[in-house]
């Protein structure tokens, strides 16, 4: 069951289910059951990189865009101020 939800979790890259399924990774008995986990996990662990990379680049292009549009923001702080 926990292989078969583990298959699912790579190919869906949901990395919700992959958490939880690490959190709780059972014994495995059967050598194929384990050299087919030993796969999935790397793969699990190459997915997992790939959406960290991909949030980073996003997250830089995010900041860019702030910045962009900071830059073409008229000052704020220059209004005539009268007080007495």
């Amino acid at each position: 069951m926990w292989l078969n939800q583990l298959k699912v979790a790579v190919v869906q890259r949901d990395t919700e289910l992959l958490s939880s399924l690490l959190d709780d990774i059972p014994t495995l008995e059967d050598a194929q059951d384990i050299e087919t986990a030993l796969y999935l996990l790397q793969e699990a662990t190459t997915i997992m990189q790939q959406l960290k990379d991909e949030t980073a680049v996003s997250m830089k292009q995010i900041k860019k865009n702030i910045d962009y549009l900071n830059s073409s923001i008229a000052d704020q702080k220059s209004q005539f101020d009268v007080t007495s």
